[in-house]
């Protein structure tokens, strides 16, 4: 019997190449199951600046293109830092082009905030996220504050609470599926 894969479209809020959000994604990749597909999207910048002029049934190419991504996936991770207090605005900017769809209703999704406090940042991703009807609970949501001393150059993982903190959060998100 083959079990179906499950597709997981996973959004770094960070326009830096090879950030500690980047890594924390491709670390999740690699420790959930193997029934689990993840994309990692790194692309944020390259979507507009969003403009309810152009949120028609014809947006720009690169909307369109983020949004059948999200449309099509199984479940959505979001591992974003934390700038000047808020989401960095290319995150936040790429989720107001969702506002007019319903693509994220009922879609189950993981949230994480990695930066040095995070808190401010990870307060608005929620309400964001309860606003656009995404599904998550209290054990899908991590905040790993002073990342940077917590995972090396490579991606490894260097500090045992960290550690803790993901393997539960990659079991509650699988136990969603």
């Amino acid at each position: 019997m083959q079990t179906k894969t499950i597709k997981i479209f996973a959004i770094t809020g960070s326009t830096r190449r090879n950030s500690s959000n980047y890594k924390i994604l491709k670390y999740i990749s690699e420790n959930i199951k193997p029934k689990f597909e993840i994309e990692i999207f790194e692309d944020l910048a390259d979507i507009p600046h969003f403009n309810p002029d152009l949120d028609t049934e014809n947006p720009p190419k690169e909307v369109k293109a983020f949004r059948n991504k999200i449309n099509e996936a199984d479940g959505i991770l979001i591992c974003t830092p934390e700038y000047v207090f808020s989401l960095p605005g290319s995150l936040k900017n790429a989720l107001e082009w969702c506002v007019s769809t319903t693509i994220f209703s009922d879609k189950k999704t993981g949230l994480i905030t990695a930066s040095a406090s995070g808190e401010m940042g990870h307060e608005q991703l929620t309400l964001i996220m309860k606003t656009l009807e995404a599904e998550f609970q209290d054990e899908t949501k991590l905040l790993i504050q002073g990342i940077r001393g917590k995972i090396d150059e490579e991606g490894k993982i260097i500090n045992e609470e960290t550690k803790v903190g993901l393997r539960d959060f990659i079991y509650n998100f699988e136990k969603q599926f």
